[in-house]
């Protein structure tokens, strides 16, 4: 607790750094070059590029021979969410607001885990505890990217337990921990149509003779890769109902990555790329989806000349309960307490209410985010909305670590204001708290806290061990291997050859991909 106190004005400048390079998934190099230098300065063993992606990280402490606790960082954010640290809607300097951009936020994420971990190495050094610290650097987690690759090629394997903190997102989950109903399975693919052989368009046979496509402009046009496209979204929305059923909020959403060609006259398209996201309670369920997915995929093909591709994202597991770790969680935050928010912070507050118009509140903040909830009280009003036989709710890709090591997963409030009747706050105004050091450094500070103290109990305390270890093996049916554990169920590279948006760097400067200066109508 002390060495995180000493450390707050730098934990908070740090948060800050990474906030303000607002990087996105899968090309997070500036956050992740920023956490593998400090890392190294702190003493720690850095791998670089672990799991093969170039923008995540592996490193390790350790004191002598003894139990490893597992902490992590996440730092990508979402594009179209660009967000200056200020009370008003503003992009970072520079930027528009296409740009990349913290909502969660993850630069606070990271840097919760982050201090924990230099909390803890400066206690066991202190005391001369035992063991060692793994914390690795997870890019595109809003792709549930990097999780899944990691558990694959066996970054969690041999820990003693594994801590996962995340903001506070969506009632009831604020200030509390996990308890039976974790996060659900997730698959993520990108289909690619490819129209290498427009003239074949209309063949009468597999020859290609009587194909009516010659070439002169003046002649019939190929429907092409942009044609598979939009066939593939518009008909996917369509049969959407038909795919699953209307139980177990699960979802699908979609993204174009890449869309035919700006300079292109009347040739086809020769490339299109659509991914979609599905996220589900069981893993049954997304294979049905993807076999939906498929279907489509192939129709559209066969409809415009093309041939088709998936490529996999991401296939991740769903979560795995421990009670012995998210108990021992949540005794550290019940003696920790709620964040606090102090006059700076509503100042801060108010000042967004008069942007917006609205007469600022003497106390502007909800009053969950001061609050703490049991995580039995939280898992039965989670429950509430929720059927009786759907096991799993929402999607995170922290569920791999589950079935690894025992793992805990909790939550800490991030600031969030009072709404006046009927009225709903513009997406930014979260954005910008989420930056803005005196309204997000106490949920850093809390939660750095929670992860330290437990991490440091995990290390000492080796009934905790025991019986976390105990139950991992009775809900896995033997531990890794046993008749109820879920095998990895990454098969495929990692991901990060598309056309994932970016910075770039050109003669004209540089910006998003999407230029932040655009010439007016």
């Amino acid at each position: 607790m002390a060495a995180l106190a000493a450390r707050g004005a730098e934990i908070s400048d740090w948060c800050a750094t990474i906030f303000d390079f607002g990087e996105t998934a899968w090309r997070e190099y500036r956050s992740a070059e920023w956490y593998v230098q400090r890392l190294r300065d702190e003493g720690f063993t850095v791998e670089e590029g672990s799991g093969g992606m170039p923008t995540a990280f592996c490193a390790e402490w350790g004191n002598g021979d003894g139990p490893v606790i597992g902490l992590y960082a996440e730092y990508d954010g979402i594009p179209g969410n660009c967000q200056a640290r200020e009370p008003r809607r503003a992009p970072r300097p520079g930027l528009g607001f296409q740009a990349g951009g913290h909502t969660d936020p993850h630069s606070g994420l990271g840097m919760a885990g982050l201090g924990a971990a230099l909390a803890i190495k400066a206690a066991m050094e202190r005391h001369g505890i035992k063991g060692g610290i793994h914390f690795t650097g997870e890019p595109a987690e809003k792709l549930r990217g990097s999780k899944p690759i990691h558990a694959a090629k066996g970054y969690y394997d041999g820990l003693a337990a594994i801590l996962s903190f995340h903001p506070f997102y969506m009632a009831p989950l604020c200030n509390t921990v996990r308890w039976d109903t974790h996060c659900g399975a997730a698959y993520g693919m990108v289909y690619r149509f490819i129209c290498d052989a427009p003239e074949r368009w209309g063949a009468h046979d597999a020859s290609g003779s009587g194909a009516p496509i010659p070439q002169a402009h003046s002649a019939v046009r190929a429907p092409g890769a942009g044609e598979a496209l939009t066939l593939m979204f518009t008909a996917s929305k369509a049969l959407r109902d038909s795919m699953l059923p209307h139980t177990g909020g699960w979802s699908i959403s979609e993204a174009v990555l890449t869309h035919t060609q700006a300079t292109a006259d009347n040739l086809p398209a020769g490339l299109a790329e659509l991914q979609y996201m599905i996220r589900t309670p069981t893993l049954a369920m997304a294979e049905a989806a993807t076999a939906a997915l498929d279907r489509n995929a192939e129709a559209a093909a066969a409809m415009t000349g093309c041939r088709w591709e998936r490529h996999w994202v991401s296939k991740s597991r769903p979560g795995l309960a421990n009670h012995a770790m998210a108990g021992a969680v949540w005794e550290n935050l019940r003696s920790l307490g709620a964040p606090e928010w102090g006059p700076d912070a509503r100042a801060i507050a108010q000042s967004i209410q008069r942007e917006l118009g609205l007469e600022p509140m003497a106390d502007p903040f909800i009053p969950e985010m001061t609050q703490l909830l049991a995580p039995q009280e939280a898992e039965a009003a989670l429950r509430r909305d929720l059927p009786p036989s759907q096991s799993h709710s929402t999607s995170d890709d922290y569920t791999d670590m589950c079935w690894h090591a025992p793992t805990a997963r909790f939550y800490i409030a991030r600031p969030a204001l009072r709404a006046p009747e009927g009225y709903a706050y513009p997406a930014w105004v979260m954005n910008a708290l989420g930056g803005i050091p005196a309204t997000i450094d106490p949920m850093v500070r809390r939660a750095a806290q929670v992860l330290a103290t437990t991490g440091l109990r995990v290390l000492e305390d080796a009934t905790l061990r025991a019986d976390a270890a105990q139950e991992f093996t009775r809900r896995t049916g033997g531990g890794i291997g046993g008749s109820d554990w879920l095998a990895p169920l990454c098969d495929y590279d990692p991901p990060i050859h598309f056309r994932w948006p970016e910075y770039v760097t050109t003669p004209r400067g540089h910006d998003w991909w999407i230029p932040s200066t655009m010439p007016h109508a």
